[in-house]
Formats: C-alpha cells, sequence, structure tokens
C-alpha cells in the first residue's frame, strides 16, 4: 500500500480549493432602498444591510433550489434572534431555511443541464421588495421587478409590508397550491402580478416566460430598490439590531 506525502496532500488540497473556487459563483447582493433590509441567502445565511451597503457570497457550482431575498422590518438582540414583518426565517438572523412570505425571491441553478445557470425572479411567495437581479457578465438578461406592486396590491392580498400570492391566502387548486398542481393555469391574481413584472414568475406553472440562462462560471448581483423603482418607504421600520 502506499502513501501520499504531506507535500502531496497538501498539493491535491490546493488544487482542490482551486478547481471549486473557480467553479463557484459570486453573488453581489446591494441595497439601494431608503430603509434597511436584512437581506437572507440559502445557501448562505443573512446580513444586515443599511442604505448603499452591500454583501458578498460565493456558492459552489452544481447549488440548486437556492434563493436570495430581503427581509424588513426586522429586530434582532446579540444573538442574532428575533423576528421580521416580511421574509421571516425561523427569527434568525442568520437563516438556515427559507423565508415567510410576502417576499420577493431571487432563484438559482448553477451549472445544471448543458453546463447553464438556471435563474429567475419569483413571485410565487408574493412580493415585499422591488429587485433587480442578473448575471455581472454581459449577454445574459437582467430581470428586473420593481413596479408598485405593494401599493396596488389587491385588499385581499395585502400584508403588513407586502403582498401576498394567491396560495399564501386561498390555499386551493386553482391557485396551483396544491402538490402536483393538476390542470391549474393563470388567474386574474397571477395575471396582476404579471402585468407588473412580465419576466418574473407569477404562479408555478410560469416556466416559459419566466426562467433565464446564463452560462455555468458567471456571476450574479442582486440589487433591492434599483434605480427606477418606486419610492417605498418601511413605515415604522426600525434598525435595532444590537
Amino acid at each position: 500500500m502506499s502513501y501520499l506525502t504531506i507535500s502531496q496532500i497538501s498539493s491535491l488540497l490546493f488544487f482542490s480549493v482551486l478547481f471549486i473556487s473557480a467553479h463557484a459563483a459570486r453573488f453581489e447582493i446591494r441595497n439601494e432602498c431608503s430603509y434597511t433590509v436584512w437581506a437572507a441567502a440559502s445557501p448562505g445565511g443573512g446580513r444586515r444591510l443599511d442604505p448603499r451597503q452591500s454583501w458578498t457570497i460565493d456558492v459552489p457550482a452544481g447549488t440548486a433550489m437556492a434563493r436570495i431575498w430581503g427581509r424588513t422590518n426586522c429586530n434582532f438582540d446579540a444573538s442574532g434572534r428575533g423576528h421580521c414583518q416580511t421574509g421571516d426565517c425561523g427569527g434568525l438572523l442568520q437563516c438556515k431555511g427559507w423565508g415567510v412570505p410576502p417576499n420577493t425571491l431571487a432563484e438559482y441553478a448553477l451549472n445544471q443541464f448543458g453546463n447553464m445557470d438556471f435563474y429567475d425572479i419569483s413571485l410565487v411567495d408574493g412580493f415585499n421588495i422591488p429587485m433587480v437581479f442578473g448575471p455581472t457578465n454581459g449577454g445574459c438578461h437582467n430581470i428586473r421587478c420593481t413596479a408598485d406592486i405593494n401599493g396596488q396590491c389587491p385588499n385581499e392580498l395585502r400584508a403588513p409590508g407586502g403582498c401576498n400570492n394567491p396560495c399564501t391566502v386561498f390555499k386551493t387548486n386553482e391557485y396551483c397550491c396544491t402538490q402536483g398542481y393538476g390542470t391549474c393555469g393563470p388567474t386574474r391574481y397571477s395575471r396582476f402580478f404579471k402585468d407588473r413584472c412580465r419576466d418574473s414568475y407569477s404562479y408555478p406553472q410560469d416556466d416559459p416566460s419566466s426562467t433565464f440562462t446564463c452560462p455555468a462560471g458567471s456571476n450574479y448581483r442582486v440589487v433591492f430598490c434599483p434605480r427606477g423603482s418606486p419610492h417605498i418607504e418601511m413605515v415604522g421600520s426600525k434598525s435595532q439590531e444590537k
């Protein structure tokens, strides 16, 4: 039996780290809102972002079913426990799961079929913060969802700090809420979202016009409240993170 020397092990580790980092995607998450946003990422955790602050995370190639979102009106103590009005993830600053609707989602899967990344903005969990999401390299599509959805939200979908998707409110198959979805299709509520954010998922079977691709190895940027989005003040917002 042959054994690796320490130098050989070190070389293998070096090239393994080099390989992983070369294929990882870097995500810059930036807050251009006039209020504090507590950014959340799965995988990635969470970070408080005051206006004009940013947070960068590196995500390994092959990561799928991943998402980034913003939380509003949060209060966390010194241990990172607390609560957010929208997007809360188990009362933790460092998210370990997904957020509670309503929340605007940047979703992605890296290095999938055909060595492509797949990404979208989803309103299937509703809307809370205007968002732009896309690659930082040229040649791929940037998705923009910056309409005043909170201000125009139908009364039955309104929620503190955001606008719910109908599944959150009605929980019926008509809105593709049950497992398997059946024969559900667009509704007047999904059209409300689609009319305002043409490139975003408005209901779970809205794939053809809502999923975009970019070559694997691309880097990405998520911007909350990008320029040109409506000015939305978080009423009662408190930047209290001890």
